[in-house]
């Protein structure tokens, strides 16, 4: 048996489980996972009482005899009806209960192009259960998915909304997103036009809309990718140790408890250990306190550094250690800050590529750069691994990270400020948004000054003979 990921492509980042499309369902989940959790207000939710039946009707099977849908202060939710104790099994939903893409009509599979991800055509899927209306046999869960205006990821978000994120790295991966979903639409609005009779006159919002529903409901199996009914009810718990598991051999998407639970209590799952960059992207809705939130920071090699060109080539030859979290193209390079947990520890948090990309940066002459490179070689084939044998190299080079750092948090400060004093108004959804953009950028600057401090501590503290690494 193993555990599902999410269908979202995540690029840098494991995927893992869950949905969610209401802000704050998770404010409460990231301080502690104890059983003295914040308690959540409960009310029936007496436009799901049919629910369940329907779905257990149609899987042929029970699906949960310990959960019932209500509603929390947070939005939909299922709660304990019983007492459940770790281990027991929460929900397990079939396979034949659950949307994939081969519920893509058939008539319609030749016209989508190779290119199209299954996040598309499952969008497709739900674009047609949606025209048939109550006549679709996926009614009953199709017409409880969130409604134009009700999901708050960053790509609905309108040029107003998207500036007060402009100093975070999530405004472009916005603008990014935002043009692979519109490559998405123009590649399968041929099917669109052929078969007008369903999908009449499908819209590029209409697909986004449908897109995003996906992107922040589907899971990866071994199935392939599925919208899993029931299950997406469940919200998140950023410390949760409950995930959706797939079992090939049963033909099953199940979840077992990691805790014990009481009758009334909320019922939570953990969509994966995501920064709030991700989570406002692709889920739309942000974690006060993110234990996962982290930085891209862009580092530049100066045009008129005259060792540009030699340290670009080397960088790109030899490599930085190969590590998910560093990027480098002809200009610089990329890379994601974590939070450091101590500014006296061994800066983890802080890439080894992004100080070893300082180290090369402040070389000084060709035979520096050279002897770098035959480190490399003569090592484990990772450039700049080790301390530079210059001492007075070795602090430059964490001081040019640390003024980088230093230049970002001031501007991170000026942006919150701002959000502080932005004039208020009536609009909920205007205010969900800023809460929302406050949440990522006080979490991202708490990232950059514990990297600042503990760059800081380095330069203050670098012993006079450097210890090998």
């Amino acid at each position: 048996m193993g555990s599902t990921t999410r269908a979202v492509n995540f690029s840098n980042f494991p995927r893992s489980v869950l949905t969610l499309y209401h802000h704050l369902l998770v404010r409460l989940q990231q301080h502690s996972a104890s059983p003295n959790r914040l308690k959540v207000s409960k009310c029936r939710d007496e436009n799901c009482d049919d629910f369940l039946p329907w779905l257990e009707k149609k899987a042929g099977a029970q699906v949960s005899s310990v959960l019932s849908i209500g509603k929390s202060d947070y939005g939909r939710s299922l709660f304990a009806c019983k007492t459940i104790q770790a281990g027991d099994c929460l929900l397990k939903v079939p396979f034949t209960a659950q949307i994939s893409p081969d519920n893509v009509l058939p008539e319609i599979k030749p016209l989508l192009a190779d290119a199209v991800g299954t996040v598309a055509k499952l969008a497709v899927v739900i674009l047609v259960e949606q025209k048939k209306g109550q006549s679709s046999e996926w009614a009953p869960y199709i017409s409880r998915l969130p409604r134009h205006g009700e999901l708050h990821s960053t790509i609905f978000w309108c040029e107003n909304e998207l500036e007060m994120i402009r100093q975070s790295s999530l405004y472009q991966e916005t603008i990014n997103q935002e043009a692979k979903i519109r490559k998405d639409y123009l590649a399968i609005k041929p099917a669109f036009d052929h078969f007008s009779e369903v999908f009449k006159a499908v819209k590029f919002e209409d697909f986004k809309h449908a897109y995003a529903l996906v992107a922040s409901r589907a899971w990866e199996s071994m199935q392939g990718q599925s919208l899993i009914p029931f299950a997406d009810f469940s919200n998140h718990d950023g410390l949760s140790e409950s995930v959706v598991l797939c079992d090939e051999k049963e033909q099953v998407s199940e979840v077992i408890a990691d805790r014990d639970y009481v009758p009334g209590e909320e019922v939570l799952i953990r969509y994966g250990k995501f920064p709030n960059s991700m989570l406002l992207l692709h889920f739309g809705f942000t974690a006060p306190c993110n234990i996962y939130d982290q930085v891209c920071v862009h580092v530049d090699i100066p045009y008129n550094d005259n060792l540009r060109e030699m340290k670009l080539d080397l960088l790109q030859k030899c490599c930085l250690p190969k590590v998910k979290d560093a990027n480098i193209s002809s200009s610089g390079g990329s890379f994601v800050i974590k939070e450091v947990r101590s500014s006296r520890g061994k800066g983890k948090g802080i890439p080894q590529s992004l100080r070893a990309f300082s180290r090369v940066l402040c070389c000084t002459s060709a035979q520096e750069l050279t002897d770098l490179a035959v480190e490399a070689v003569q090592g484990d084939g990772r450039l700049a691994r080790r301390p530079l044998v210059k001492r007075s190299l070795e602090i430059r080079a964490h001081e040019i990270l640390l003024s980088l750092i230093d230049e970002l948090i001031q501007k991170y400060n000026m942006s919150i400020s701002a959000l502080h004093v932005l004039e208020s108004t009536n609009c909920r959804k205007f205010a969900i948004r800023r809460q929302m953009a406050l949440d990522l950028l006080t979490g991202e600057v708490r990232v950059l000054r514990s990297a600042s401090a503990w760059l800081k501590n380095y330069c203050e503290s670098y012993p006079e003979q450097a210890k090998p690494l």
